[in-house]
């Protein structure tokens, strides 16, 4: 387990809280296994009714997947990279697929794989300061944690 991903429940609610800040909580392969043991231990679990997955600081919910990990592995052999984006994308499927209600409190920036792990919830709660962004492109990877289908059919701010 990794204390870059805290876990609990109360209250009925298994919580999930990215715990990365200094980092603008940039995903890892630790912090996606983490999440993934958490959510399948809950869905068995018939005290958990739900999950809120949010984050500790003020800086922005996820910056995506940790860029800087990703091209050190990609200067050799490319397996972390390619574990990391195992994980994510296994994290992704089981978040659509979840059985229980998901809730994602999302302030400040969200970028790749932070769209990953908030588009899926039943319930994204955003603030003035939430901005959704997939940057991949820009470096050369593609945008495949769903953004591309999912952002374009959100609904308009009421």
């Amino acid at each position: 387990m990794t204390d870059e991903i805290l876990t609990h429940v109360e209250h009925g609610v298994g919580r999930i809280t990215l715990n990365r800040p200094k980092a603008l909580h940039a995903l890892n392969r630790a912090m996606c296994e983490a999440m993934l043991a958490a959510l399948l231990a809950w869905r068995e679990d018939d005290r958990v009714t739900s999950i809120l997955i949010d984050h500790a600081g003020e800086r922005g919910f996820c910056a995506g997947g940790d860029i800087r990990m990703l091209a050190e592995s990609g200067r050799t052999d490319g397996v972390d990279a390619r574990a990391f984006f195992y994980a994510e994308y296994r994290l992704n499927h089981l978040l659509f697929e979840y059985p229980k209600p998901v809730t994602a409190i999302i302030d400040g920036i969200v970028m790749g794989g932070g769209v990953g792990i908030s588009l899926p919830a039943k319930v994204r709660i955003a603030t003035e300061r939430t901005t959704f962004a997939m940057p991949e492109t820009g470096i050369g990877l593609f945008p495949d944690v769903g953004g591309g289908w999912f952002l374009p059919r959100l609904p308009e701010p009421e």
